[in-house]
């Protein structure tokens, strides 16, 4: 009967930490080993005098074990309780038997008594665990211990919506139609958006960064077919060019001209790119590319202060900048711990590509797609 009730409690402990009761599942199994090892102890080895120091010895540990539990227990629930006292006292028994001086009589009653109410908790767990209800009371905690830091936590300084959620998505996207800046998760890393339609929105990114003003910022869409519908004077080359590293982490700087009116920048014209040229990117991140279908064309650039390192979560974004933005659209850890490659593409016809800057992608696969491109 020991050795089964070794085996529920090792049943209760296991369902315990599986529903992240931490406290009832070290306790289960600490009296599973308990259970167990007093049974076999007294039923199936032979302590004789003079050899039980190491059982005495492995009573005591149990002892000052289940001491520890009982305080923890305490803040836990009366059923818990209840049955780390009557441990103790089974612990006992068991270090009365190693030094033979356990009276039988007495065995039996603080054997029958932590038998009962081993039984219960053990059984109120299982059933508790199992069907995820509180069918057999456990009773409260005998005492509460008070938490010094606050119960809520102080609310984010700007809208910080879910990215898997829809209406989180159209809070974003209406924030940014209405000339706002947010904070975005892209494909690499974490990025500031403003409408491109809205060129106070841009002027606002350079503030909220301390960009200088001479550092173009480029310009997101979702898909390469906007691209054609605004008919820019693109060669074949770079089209296949594109259509190879698109979407994805490569930025490619082209040539500017009134077609990007078409492609819908609108007012924000002349505050992306440079005079000459623009950086266009197409983002392989589902949640990015929706927001951009509802907004249109995203003016874009690293969301972190200028000079510091990239942001690869929402919250980095939120304490660094988050009292300077309306809004950050949370989508967990970064896919990349770098921002993208920047390949100028202006002269691609002429003398090639030429890689300003190495980013999540390789500029040896940079060039490698190109080649290959240029030699067909």
């Amino acid at each position: 009967l020991i050795l089964i009730g070794g085996f529920v409690q090792l049943l209760a402990g296991f369902l315990a930490f599986r529903k992240y009761d931490h406290l009832g599942g070290a306790a289960f199994l600490t009296f599973s080993a308990l259970w167990s090892s007093y049974g076999a102890t007294r039923h199936l080895v032979n302590v004789r005098a003079g050899h039980s120091e190491g059982f005495a010895a492995g009573a005591i540990a149990f002892l000052v074990l289940n001491a520890f539990l009982i305080i923890l227990a305490s803040t836990f629930n009366v059923v818990l309780l209840c049955m780390t006292f009557a441990m103790e006292l089974l612990i006992i028994c068991f270090l009365l038997f190693t030094l033979e001086n356990l009276p039988l009589p007495f065995e039996i009653v603080m054997l029958s008594i932590p038998g009962v109410i081993c039984f219960y908790g053990a059984t109120a767990s299982l059933a508790n665990s199992m069907f995820g209800k509180d069918l057999m009371m456990m009773g409260p905690a005998l005492f509460t211990a008070e938490s010094s830091k606050k119960d809520t936590k102080d609310p984010p300084p700007c809208i910080c919506p879910k990215s898997h959620c829809t209406s989180g998505l159209r809070t974003i996207a209406d924030l940014l139609n209405t000339g706002a800046v947010c904070g975005v998760p892209t494909d690499t890393v974490y990025a500031l958006a403003a409408s491109c339609k809205h060129p106070e929105a841009i002027e606002k990114v350079y503030r909220i960064k301390d960009r200088p003003q001479e550092k173009p910022i480029c310009i997101f869409i979702s898909n390469l077919d906007q691209l054609r519908a605004a008919a820019p004077p693109i060669s074949p080359l770079l089209w296949e060019f594109m259509e190879n590293v698109y979407p994805g982490g490569i930025g490619c700087i082209i040539k500017k001209g009134e077609w990007l009116k078409k492609l819908g920048v609108g007012a924000g014209y002349s505050r992306v790119g440079t005079q000459d040229s623009i950086m266009i990117r197409v983002p392989d991140l589902t949640v990015l590319v929706h927001l951009i279908d509802m907004t249109g064309p995203l003016a874009i650039t690293s969301a972190n202060p200028s000079g510091e390192a990239d942001s690869t979560h929402h919250d980095m974004v939120i304490s660094r900048l988050g009292h300077k933005l309306e809004g950050v659209l949370c989508d967990g850890e970064s896919d990349e711990v770098v921002a993208s490659t920047v390949v100028n593409c202006t002269k691609i016809d002429e003398s090639g590509i030429t890689i300003l800057r190495e980013g999540c992608i390789p500029a040896g696969k940079v060039m490698q797609i190109f080649e290959s491109l240029k030699n067909k």
